[in-house]
């Protein structure tokens, strides 16, 4: 038995490719199947089975196209009301793939359908966990209801119990979530790979043997989350299409201008020191990289089912089609450049400040900093007579901050990139300050501390 992991590091998630060099099952492949097509191909195996752990909150599955497209078994939980044909699993139901055993296991907490699957083949055993067991936590549990986390987080503690004792501790562990996914809660670990015993020794969920605690402590810790996810499950339940990765054709400058206009969202992907510098009046910022969770700052900041057109290099336009694919946003236009006159020429253009935490001991008094880090980490640390408004919810709560330039800060600068642009395309005067939150100290300002004296967070 092979596992091939196919990773998505923009949302933190991974999918898997487990086969016995003849036969494979592919368990939780996202959107953006071309990407597990090319591991078949390279692995030179037939596809009979796909499996998803659970109906996801965080990414719109390919598992239906893909079970389509290679006429293989579609698995889901026989519980999950869905319209399109699959092969219902239940618990303890044992599935052939090759000379591999794929066996469900109930594994409710991170919905109240979830499954695990065990694979064996011969002596090796390895466990795919989906959003349960998580290197050093567990899924979160408060993605179905308010009223339903309580019991959900009691399901997440035993239902981890149930799956260890099902599996050999030798067994390596394959979570689907967990590597920077907002779908992960509590201490999750930046572990790359893990086993059953490992995970016996390490994971909360695993070593605190009062359970009432478990659950106290992972709901009191669970942290925003993006508002996208909303839209999620009823497009997984529904049945998704594949996605049009394709470049569309670019608007003219003039057409672009009128969008501008017209209010409509137009995100330039450049970096956000350029943007700063000089960037289309009435765009908004959210640079493009490997280590930027643009995915999830947009999906969670913009109005949902909006048009969207996107300002940047081609590589970057195209790589970012594919992302917000993954989350369910679609078709957005595009206008290929390297700056504001290569996709609008003589279109009007703005710019703002881009500070350090130097610079921002000389602002004046009367000033406002606006923290736009979420209200869990403002709670920890943060600059003292700061206001805090989570950059998620900035759109809605523009109101409730007073007259006059705002200095703007998050944990890296991306949070606050962001913000400063969506302020400044409100009318507002603003500086934004692009530098890390654990910095600021050693700068010189005064920060105000929780009794624990957190450190700054980073993210």
């Amino acid at each position: 038995m092979e596992v091939i992991t196919i990773e998505t590091r923009q949302l933190g998630d991974r999918t898997y490719l487990v086969h016995d060099g003849a036969t494979g099952v592919v368990i939780d492949p996202q959107r953006d199947t071309d990407r597990v097509e090319k591991a078949v191909a390279d692995a030179g195996v037939r596809i009979t089975h796909v499996a998803e752990t659970h109906i996801h909150n965080d990414y719109v599955t390919g598992g239906l196209q893909l079970a389509r497209d290679h006429n293989a078994a579609y698995l889901v939980n026989a519980k999950d009301n869905v319209p399109y044909q699959r092969q219902p699993i239940s618990d303890g139901d044992t599935v052939q793939v090759g000379r591999m055993t794929l066996k469900a296991v109930a594994t409710p907490g991170h919905t109240h359908h979830h499954l695990s699957y065990i694979v064996t083949d011969g002596e090796r055993q390895a466990v795919f966990s989906g959003g349960s067991l998580l290197y050093g936590s567990v899924g979160r549990t408060d993605l179905v209801s308010e009223e339903d986390t309580v019991p959900l987080t009691h399901h997440q503690y035993a239902s981890v119990r149930r799956l260890v004792e099902e599996a050999g501790q030798d067994a390596g562990l394959y979570p689907t979530h967990g590597f920077g996914s907002f779908c992960s809660s509590g201490p999750a670990s930046a572990a790359e790979s893990s086993t059953i015993g490992e995970q016996l020794k390490e994971n909360h969920a695993l070593t605190d043997p009062d359970e009432d605690h478990f659950v106290s402590e992972l709901i009191h810790n669970l942290t925003a989350y993006p508002s996208y996810y909303a839209h999620m499950a009823p497009i997984n339940l529904a049945g998704p299409t594949a996605p049009d990765l394709e470049l569309p054709d670019s608007p003219d400058g003039e057409e672009l201008a009128s969008r501008l206009r017209r209010g409509e969202w137009v995100v330039d992907l450049r970096n956000r020191i350029a943007f700063a510098s000089s960037h289309l009046s009435g765009s908004v910022s959210f640079e493009y990289g490997d280590g930027t969770k643009f995915t999830a700052f947009l999906g969670w900041v913009l109005p949902w089912g909006e048009q969207l057109t996107l300002v940047g290099g081609r590589q970057d336009v195209e790589n970012a089609i594919r992302d917000l694919s993954r989350i369910g946003i679609d078709n957005p236009d595009a206008a290929i450049g390297t700056g504001p006159q290569d996709v609008a020429p003589g279109a009007a253009t703005s710019s703002y400040q881009s500070v350090g935490w130097q610079e921002v001991l000389q602002k004046p008094e009367e000033d406002l900093i606006l923290d736009v880090r979420r209200t869990d980490e403002f709670s920890k640390s943060h600059i003292r007579q700061a206001v805090n408004i989570p950059v998620h919810e900035l759109l809605r709560r523009m109101d409730e901050l007073s007259a006059g330039r705002v200095w703007v800060h998050c944990g890296s600068g991306y949070r606050s990139a962001v913000a400063a642009s969506l302020l400044q395309r409100a009318g507002r005067d603003v500086v934004h300050i692009d530098g890390n939150f654990r910095d600021a100290k050693k700068a010189g300002m005064a920060l105000a501390l929780n009794q624990a004296q957190a450190e700054p967070g980073t993210a």
